[in-house]
């Protein structure tokens, strides 16, 4: 088991003169100012800060190249940063080298509205993408919650809230055009619908978690404005009730949207931080898209699902700022929760498992929870099986940390056990590496260990993350 608290990074030493010639490449574009790459050096995830030595601020696929072939020639650790927003240390410095920060690569290069396609540059946003969409009568259904670049999300292969109707990163990326680890620029598809040809490299890199190349420019599929949108949230008298709801609802083909689950303490903590006044039970948040006839059925036919378990006051959310107000509270459940214990440190975590095995998952999940010595909410897209447990710790405390991990190694084991997988959409990164030999097996991981050795031999891409040392496996 890693022990967050005591991880040691390993930096590689810079070669001199090397960041000489960052700084006379990109000069006040490139940063090593503590305050910068101390910012650069932590996400949402649990462990402590790990600095780059140097920040560049890419503006274009050529400064990407420059860099990339830099570090490739003197064996320099290179780690792409887009929001900053991920959860399991992604983009943490573990060798030292350099974060070549994409935040300022955000123009949107085409729409093509007539084949519900964009391209964008890998540091434009999902709301910036979707704000420059408002005229076309499409939108982009992605959404994790955060305001992720379009880059990260197709390199932790995101998904979020409209992944039960429209699928994950995975499924709505098109085509990337990818700089190599010796600084080749790639595309690794065109933008037809289907294609036969060659091996498939856009889900090679949509996932890789920039461990394989670095992601400049994506290509995604749009969809049309449903016609009709209406939400609605129902309170249940347990956690069995409300998860079965929905096995039950997906069962039987119904196509919802979205439907989300928070547990009593995480709608206690939602209605903390966003005013709010809901029942403080398990609850259930639907959203449903289509033909104002076909909305309609859809709710009702949930309706019945639900009120058959137990389900209480489903009530109507159709006003635009009612369902935007609702769904802003469930996107910051997150910072909701850090409320519930003021000065805590969040550990979070999610797994998904075939949606059959849900219930029994959660169930035990929160029965083990209940034993803890800290509070946890449990937030979940359910129906796609994923859900998530956020864990506040006192920082100043090993023996809650101790345990927060060791449920945490409980949940995913159960989850593997379940024919599920160690993180439905968080990624990997540092935090799930522990389980990728149960999941994978060691013939899987030797491959996957043989197209990290192929496409980037001298590891300077994202080092340290996604695959375990072969020693450890």
């Amino acid at each position: 088991m890693m022990d967050i608290l005591q991880f040691v990074p390993q930096p590689r030493p810079l070669p001199a003169g090397f960041l000489d010639a960052l700084q006379a490449r990109f000069a006040d574009r490139c940063s090593v100012a503590q305050a910068v790459r101390e910012h650069h050096g932590r996400d949402e995830s649990p462990y402590p800060t790990m600095p780059p030595d140097a920040v560049v601020f890419a503006e274009s696929v050529d400064d990407v190249v420059w860099v990339t072939q830099h570090c490739h020639a003197h064996n320099v650790a290179l780690i792409p940063y887009g929001a900053g927003s991920s959860l399991e240390g992604h983009l943490l410095a573990v060798q030292g080298g350099v974060c070549l920060d994409l935040s300022r690569m955000n123009r949107i290069l085409k729409v093509h509205a007539e084949d519900f396609t964009a391209t964008v540059q890998a540091g434009v946003t999902r709301k910036q993408l979707n704000d420059a969409l408002r005229d076309t009568g499409l939108f982009f259904p992605i959404d994790p919650g955060a305001d992720a670049s379009l880059g990260g999300m197709a390199a932790t292969r995101a998904s979020g809230t409209n992944a039960v109707r429209y699928g994950t990163m995975r499924d709505n990326v098109m085509s990337l055009k990818v700089v190599t680890a010796d600084g080749r620029v790639i595309e690794t598809a065109n933008r037809a619908r289907k294609s036969s040809s060659g091996y498939d490299l856009t889900r090679l890199f949509v996932g890789s978690e920039g461990t394989l190349g670095i992601i400049v420019e994506v290509t995604v599929r749009l969809y049309p404005q449903p016609e009709a949108v209406s939400a609605a949230i129902c309170n249940f008298p347990d956690l069995d009730s409300a998860v079965r709801s929905v096995i039950d609802v997906i069962q039987m083909g119904i196509p919802v949207a979205r439907v989300e689950f928070m547990d009593t303490g995480a709608v206690r903590a939602t209605n903390r931080y966003s005013h709010l006044t809901l029942r403080e039970s398990p609850l259930l948040l639907f959203e449903f898209h289509g033909s104002p006839a076909g909305v309609r059925e859809q709710a009702e036919s949930v309706q019945q699902i639900t009120h058959e378990h137990g389900g209480q006051d489903f009530d109507w959310a159709e006003r635009p700022e009612d369902r935007s107000r609702l769904w802003t509270a469930r996107h910051n459940a997150y910072f909701a929760g850090l409320g519930l214990r003021p000065g805590c440190r969040a550990s979070t975590t999610d797994v998904c498992v075939p949606i059959s095995r849900l219930a029994e998952c959660v169930g035990a999940t929160a029965r083990e929870l209940d034993q803890a010595p800290f509070p946890y909410t449990i937030v979940g897209h359910v129906g796609d099986g994923n859900f998530h447990v956020l864990m506040l710790l006192d920082p100043d405390d090993p023996n809650e940390w101790a345990e927060s991990e060791r449920l945490n190694h409980r949940l995913v084991e159960r989850a593997i056990a379940m024919e599920g997988t160690c993180t439905g959409e968080h990624g990997v990164g540092l935090h799930k590496q522990a389980f990728m030999q149960a999941e994978h097996g060691t013939d899987g991981l030797d491959v996957m260990r043989s197209l990290k050795a192929a496409l980037d031999p001298r590891n300077i891409l994202n080092p340290g993350k996604m695959l375990p040392p072969a020693s450890a496996a």
